[in-house]
């Protein structure tokens, strides 16, 4: 039987394995769909900035209660998965709490790892009851119906089980060991250290060993088991930021907040008309493809690797939405829909490839299928959204690109943006007056 639960561990461990890669793989070759660009530089700056950001959570506790709770699940959570490493190998060696011998360091790590997990488990519970029961403004958008909301809650409802059953194997353990049962008692060194599970003695006080055994190998076999399909759910969920928080935060702006990226394409073509020596009709050269670029971004293609990257990485926590004041004043925007309509449609691309390895035009985009025109041109650009976000998530500059391509591509501006820049270009301001009258106030009485 011994030999057959490892074989069955192994078969499960490199299964599960196999499929997060496979999905990891498939991330990174959505994200390449989108265009290259060079966030390489000052990397000091950068990994100092991912050390403070995402790693030091400093702009979670911005919002010191919610900040103070998602340290304590974030940290839990990670030193707990330690232990995971001992289940591993007790699970492909069939041994038992392998890493035991460390006497008293290990004792320590027991008790620690237990008080973790219950802080964890009442973090989870009053991120549940913030998220379902308080009428918190940022849980009430109305891109959180439906599937964005029960996965939030799915993640929930998975860390309190991954939680509870660590403490019922714990409790188990513990009694067997109390109970003398031979091979739980070889661990040795490690009955005074069940700060949280020894509370639970009084719910199997009694059982047989046989019992015992049956619950504690149960519960020690969803935990990884469980463990191991969280892995995999993050592909299908938001909590992908769990992974990818830490490139993101490397590959975010350095540059002033308000400053804005000057468009290449543009660029490229400003040079092109200030060239005397070139023709404006000659063909493309070799390997510079025949399309002319295009203006702005209308589909996920037109943006950057990084913001494509922003868009998987969105936890969907709403506080960029809630800092936003077009949305406080009643518009239609919302910037984290901007990114979770942004990761649909990149998936949505990404599910295509995977059944005939490459993308067609299936007739729909990122603009107007899935981001219509009102949400964008009701942005004021004011960054909040960016500010407000914990892992330097950017929806300003996808709201951007597509601003450009909307007035450089189409010519589809909004009437008073169209009649100030009508102005600009005839008047050389933004004001109906011809440049010989600009003085004219300086006569008035």
């Amino acid at each position: 039987m011994q030999l057959i639960a490892q074989i069955v561990f192994v078969i499960a461990l490199v299964a599960g394995i196999a499929l997060f890669t496979r999905n990891i793989r498939r991330i990174i070759r959505n994200i390449r769909l989108g265009k290259k660009i060079d966030r390489t530089d000052n990397a000091g700056e950068r990994f100092a900035k991912m050390a403070r950001v995402a790693f030091g959570q400093s702009k979670m506790v911005k919002k010191p209660f919610s900040g103070f709770l998602h340290i304590i699940v974030y940290l839990g959570f990670i030193i707990i998965n330690i232990e995971v490493l001992e289940i591993i190998i007790d699970g492909i060696f069939g041994t038992h709490r392998v890493l035991a011998f460390a006497g008293g360091t290990y004792n320590f790590l027991i008790g620690a790892f237990e008080i973790l997990a219950l802080l964890v488990l009442l973090g989870v519970i009053i991120f549940w009851t913030r998220r379902n029961i308080s009428n918190i403004y940022r849980f009430l958008g109305r891109e959180l119906k439906g599937w964005p909301k029960n996965d939030a809650n799915y993640i929930l409802y998975f860390e309190m089980v991954l939680m509870s059953l660590f403490l019922i194997m714990n409790a188990a353990d513990l009694q067997l060991q109390l109970n003398g049962d031979d091979y739980y008692s070889r661990a040795g060194g490690i009955i005074g250290s069940f700060p949280v599970s020894q509370y639970l003695l009084p719910l199997i006080d009694g059982l047989s060993n046989s019992t015992l055994i049956i619950i504690e190998r149960t519960a020690w076999w969803l935990h990884i088991l469980g463990i191991l399909f969280f892995l995999n759910y993050l592909y299908y969920s938001k909590h992908l930021h769990i992974l990818l928080a830490f490139p993101n935060v490397y590959f975010s702006k350095l540059t002033p907040q308000g400053k804005f990226d000057n468009l290449e394409a543009v660029t490229n073509e400003v040079k092109l008309m200030m060239d005397p020596a070139a023709d404006p009709y000659a063909m493309p050269a070799e390997g510079e493809g025949t399309v002319p670029e295009k203006f702005g971004a209308s589909d996920v293609m037109d943006l950057n690797q990084v913001q494509l990257l922003n868009a998987y990485t969105c936890t969907e926590c709403g506080r960029c939405t809630a800092e936003c004041p077009a949305n406080q004043t009643g518009k239609k925007l919302s910037p984290r829909k901007i990114m979770m309509d942004t990761r649909d449609r990149l998936e949505e691309v990404g599910e295509a490839i995977n059944k005939t390895g490459k993308f067609e035009d299936d007739g729909k985009q990122l603009l107007d299928d899935y981001i219509l025109r009102e949400e964008l041109w009701a942005c004021t650009t004011c960054n909040a959204c960016v500010e407000a976000c914990p892992i330097g998530i950017d929806p300003l500059s996808i709201i951007l690109d597509m601003r450009r391509y909307l007035v450089m591509e189409q010519s589809a501006a909004p009437n008073e943006l169209a009649v100030a820049m009508t102005n600009i270009e005839n008047n050389g301001a933004p004001w109906p007056y011809n440049q010989m009258d600009r003085l004219n106030w300086v006569d008035e009485k």
